[in-house]
């Protein structure tokens, strides 16, 4: 780690188990996990059944699942090669957490497979026009999920639940039934309730149960072109060459799966979100020419000390060992990437369909908020709308799983301090309330 990010006679802190005191969560474990009895079970399980990381097996196992063989453009064959290179390469990953990338490779895959029969099938799906989305931008735990969820509660708006953008296109066993209405959501409701009983926090950290709605970035993946693998592995490899690419044609074969998804159930003004979309401004609007961008920002040392706890704490199953220093440098890093293209590009893109959201406002007075960004997106803000919007804030206040305990010093050995000096450059650009201390 940077000396100038080393606390000064930090050591690893002693084994300790988690403690959940008064809604307060504070996983102490997080370097030095304890595992339990599930968590042991599941790793050891993984590894007599080693995954095949190749793209042939891959992309013979999509065929296989869905009878279809046409993948469309070829393009994402080498993103998808690397993906698995770079997988191949952690050599911290434990076999749990080598086939967890397996599996998403897979889906992608079959997903990818079901959008090109689709617009194979109806080819006038490529006429719908995604009109005027409303797009959330912003950091990590930056409040994204918050403000899309909350946007999302207006019903003459398109959203992604999760159940939905983990299986785009329903394939022919997802036929309703009397049984079961929705197969799709059914295997993802048991989807959750195995992941929520194997990592009970996650949920305080980013909720994904099936109706939660989900950020497009699992439509970017059918295209293996986002930022996505980062939070799974350390894919330094993966990072540069993504950095690297014209993201263009990812963000236009999004626009594909969207026009599918509107085909299969409208209405076709879409309400969408993910944080890779700050670093990709100008891809947005080439693509999306009349979207409306709530560009969200917030402390970053809120943001990065919560997404720490977030890739540690699954790392306890897809991991070997926690190394603490190597994660805290390589997301202080990607966060400055990712800022500093924000700030270059602000000024790039259209000011009359952006809108600059910041986070302690967006607590105060989330109607204001909204307000706002339907001003800029010409959507009038109905009484009956408000009245939605309102029960939806009742019935989702900030926490409502408990509060994560955050501890930059005892778990990655920096202060608050010298994370912020980092980001000086956004600070100056944007005034957002220093909200750690």
């Amino acid at each position: 780690m940077p000396a100038r990010l080393r606390h000064a006679g930090w050591q690893l802190p002693a084994l300790r188990f988690q403690n959940v005191i008064m809604n307060a969560i504070d996983i102490a474990d997080l370097i030095h996990p304890v595992l339990t009895a599930q968590q042991k079970a599941a790793v050891e399980a993984a590894e007599a059944h080693p995954a095949p990381l190749d793209e042939t097996a891959v992309l013979l196992a999509a065929r296989r699942a869905t009878g279809l063989s046409d993948f469309g453009e070829e393009d994402f064959r080498p993103r998808l090669r690397l993906w698995l290179e770079c997988t191949r390469d952690d050599e911290d990953l434990t076999e749990l957490g080598r086939g967890i990338i397996y599996g998403l490779a897979v889906n992608y895959a079959i997903n990818r497979l079901r959008v090109e029969d689709m617009v194979k099938r109806h080819p006038e799906i490529l006429r719908i026009e995604i009109d005027r989305p409303i797009i959330v931008a912003g950091l990590p735990r930056g409040g994204t999920t918050h403000l899309q969820n909350f946007l999302s509660s207006d019903p003459r708006l398109r959203n992604l639940p999760m159940w939905e953008a983990t299986c785009p296109v329903p394939g022919p066993e997802d036929a309703a039934s009397a049984a079961d209405p929705n197969p799709r959501r059914s295997r993802a409701l048991a989807a959750w309730a195995q992941f929520d009983s194997m990592l009970p926090y996650a949920k305080n950290i980013h909720e994904m149960s099936p109706d939660y709605v989900s950020e497009d970035i699992e439509l970017q993946c059918i295209d293996f072109g986002s930022y996505y693998l980062e939070w799974r592995i350390h894919a330094p490899r993966w990072r540069d060459y993504y950095l690297s690419m014209d993201h263009r044609p990812v963000y236009r074969y999004m626009k594909k799966a969207l026009q599918v998804l509107t085909f299969l159930h409208g209405p076709n003004r879409w309400v969408l979100k993910c944080p890779q979309h700050m670093e990709q401004l100008p891809a947005i609007f080439d693509v999306f020419p009349d979207a409306t961008v709530a560009l969200m920002h917030r402390d970053p040392v809120a943001s990065i000390q919560s997404a720490l706890v977030g890739v540690c704490y699954i790392s306890r199953i897809t991991r070997k060992r926690i190394q603490a220093a190597q994660i805290a440098d390589y997301w202080i890093d990607r966060y400055q990437r990712l800022l500093r293209a924000c700030v270059r590009d602000r000024a790039r893109v259209p000011d009359a369909q952006v809108v600059d959201v910041y986070f302690e406002r967006l607590m105060a007075e989330p109607i204001g908020v909204v307000e706002e960004i339907y001003r800029k997106a010409q959507l009038p803000l109905t009484k009956e709308v408000r009245q939605v919007m309102d029960r939806f804030l009742e019935a989702n206040p900030r926490g409502k799983h408990g509060q994560i305990v955050y501890q930059l010093e005892r778990d990655f050995g920096v202060t608050a301090a010298s994370v912020r000096h980092e980001f000086d450059f956004y600070y100056r650009r944007f005034p957002v309330t220093v909200e750690v201390l």
